[in-house]
Formats: structure tokens, C-alpha cells, sequence
């Protein structure tokens, strides 16, 4: 079925995900599930800053939690080893004078965990601000890893307001041909505000397709096989998306 693609990612109509999905002639339904803002406290977070000479590596796994860190410290500093956990996080980090010294080929949590792994000593601090919804994977690799980490809250993300009735209206009418999931949180969620009835026939006649592993795994748990993203970026996800349609046009 070649119907719109839903996006379910926190972006605005002209996000990224969307505005790409439409360069290739798709029609895009907006459905973010989710929101993203301010932390409900950052004191932690400012707290840990303030030390940030007492840590040898910064780790990032979202562009949100980038701004959040970056607008708080004035100069980059110079002998911290930063890590992303993909490109456009990179790039964020980029763009304000901060230099990365690794980003996985495989840009998701495992991955980042598996590059970083060997390069880390034992009881090495790391700072990793974080997602208020963010899974351990990052957290629990680099501490079995034997890294002293220490996780922050540095934005929080909350369930966004969608048209309930008018999301369940295309379900039923079975029209979808896609959508995108770009965390295991936006299963969690659409789960939810859907219900798993309607969430069941939409994933019944529309193809998944996924940012990563992870994501894929939270869909696998609830009994559906997804298209994983190649490569893992917003535009690898689009592209994606657009040769699955045109497979199955």
C-alpha cells in the first residue's frame, strides 16, 4: 500500500525526517508522540558541569542534550574526549567549536558502547548527560565497561497531545503505508495514546520502519518485524522508507 508515512518523531511539519520523506514525493502524516523540553531540574546537570575537569569523557547520545550542554559552557574544553552517538549528534557538536573524537560506524547506543569499550580504563570518568526517558544501554555498557559514569537529566521528554480520533480514523481505514519510529519511547508511546488495539491494525497494514536496533527490538517485543533504517540517519531513514514503497509499488 503506498499511503502517506507516518512520522512519529518530536519535529514540526518541516522537520528534518518530514521535509526529506517529502523531497522523494512521499506524503507525510505528522504524529509526534512525543515532546521534548526542559528538564524538570537541572541541578544535576549544572552541578556536573561545573566539574567538568573532573571527567575525562563526555558522551552524547542526543542533539537535545547537546544544545542543552552547550549553551551552559562557554568554551569547549580542550581536554575532555568527546563522544557522539551518531553523525547529526556530531555535527551539533560541530557547528559549536566542540570536537569529537568518536562516533560509531553503527550509530546507535550498543554501538557507541562497543567503539568506546576498548578505549576506556578502568574507573575512568564519564559524563553522560542524558534524555529523561533514556534507556540504560549507554549508562550500563560503559559501567560494565568498568567507567565511573555518571548520568544527568539534561532535557526531559514528555507524551505530546495527538488527535486521537483522527489518527484511529486512518488506522481503520487501513491507508497508511508506513511509519517511522525513531526511539523505542515512540513505541512505548503511540502503544499507549493509540491503544493496543488500534496500534495492532495500524502495524498490521503499515510497514515499520525503524532508526535502529533498539527500536526494532521494541516492536519485536510486541509481535511485529521492522524495516531497519540504512544507514542510521534521519535521511538513511527516509530513503529507507521510499525504497520499501517503491519495492512494493
Amino acid at each position: 500500500m503506498n499511503g502517506p508515512v507516518v512520522v512519529t518523531r518530536a519535529e514540526s511539519a518541516d522537520g528534518p525526517l518530514s521535509t526529506e520523506l517529502r523531497a522523494l514525493g512521499l506524503e507525510v502524516l505528522g504524529w509526534p508522540v512525543l515532546s521534548i523540553g526542559p528538564a524538570r531540574d537541572t541541578s544535576a546537570l549544572e552541578q556536573a558541569l561545573r566539574r567538568l575537569n573532573e571527567f575525562e569523557w563526555l558522551v552524547f547520545a542526543s542533539q537535545h542534550a547537546v544544545a542543552e550542554v552547550v549553551r551552559r559552557v562557554a568554551v569547549p574544553p580542550a581536554y575532555l574526549n568527546i563522544a557522539a552517538v551518531g553523525a547529526g549528534t556530531a555535527r551539533a557538536l560541530t557547528a559549536a567549536g566542540w570536537t569529537v573524537k568518536v562516533v560509531p560506524q553503527d550509530q546507535t547506543a550498543a554501538g557507541l558502547v562497543k567503539l568506546l569499550r576498548p578505549q576506556l580504563t578502568s574507573g575512568v570518568a564519564v559524563l553522560f548527560p542524558s534524555g529523561s526517558r533514556s534507556l540504560p544501554t549507554v549508562r550500563d555498557g560503559l559501567t560494565a565497561a568498568g567507567a565511573a559514569v555518571t548520568q544527568v537529566e539534561a532535557y526531559a521528554t514528555e507524551a505530546a497531545s495527538l488527535d486521537v480520533a483522527g489518527c484511529q480514523d486512518w488506522v481503520r481505514r487501513r491507508s497508511i503505508g508506513a511509519i517511522t519510529f525513531t526511539s523505542p519511547s515512540a513505541v512505548l508511546e503511540l502503544d499507549r495514546t493509540l491503544g493496543a488495539r488500534a496500534f495492532d491494525e495500524l502495524l498490521d497494514s503499515a510497514t515499520p520502519i525503524t532508526l535502529g536496533t533498539t527500536t526494532g527490538r521494541a516492536l519485536a517485543y510486541r509481535g511485529f518485524a521492522s524495516v531497519l533504517a540504512m544507514p542510521a540517519t534521519l535521511v538513511g531513514m527516509a530513503r529507507t522508507t521510499f525504497r520499501m514503497i517503491q519495492t512494493r509499488a
